[in-house]
């Protein structure tokens, strides 16, 4: 579904997360204007992922517009960047030697979001 530039913005305005204020807009100016329409999405349909449906996943370049939960086991590698994360995924995460990344700065480091499968 695409919505309008002014739209995006309308929504933006109601966050009252400064970090998600900045993802949004960074992402708008680096003309990723999906990824900015799911951010400013209200948070009941972002979505929450448990780490075994990341071991489905066949990337190793992941984004999730939404939070990363603990149930499970992560059995790979993989580079994985999200609004949030539960404790225990950010600690299962680290102990298989994943990289943790916020949103924001995976797109300061990769301005089109090259190789990076969003879900």
């Amino acid at each position: 579904m695409e919505i309008s530039k002014t739209r995006i913005n309308e929504r933006r305005k109601r966050k009252t997360n400064s970090e998600l204020v900045e993802t949004i807009g960074l992402a708008q100016k680096n003309n990723l204007s999906e990824l900015a329409r799911k951010l400013s999405a209200p948070r009941r349909l972002q979505g929450r992922i448990n780490l075994d449906n990341l071991n489905k996943i066949k990337e190793d370049k992941i984004m999730i517009v939404g939070k990363v939960l603990g149930l499970g086991d992560i059995n790979k590698k993989i580079t994985i960047s999200a609004l949030g994360f539960s404790g225990s995924a950010v600690e299962k995460l680290k102990k298989k030697g994943c990289e943790i990344k916020t949103i924001k700065q995976e797109i300061e480091r990769n301005k089109k979001l090259e190789g990076v499968k969003i879900i």
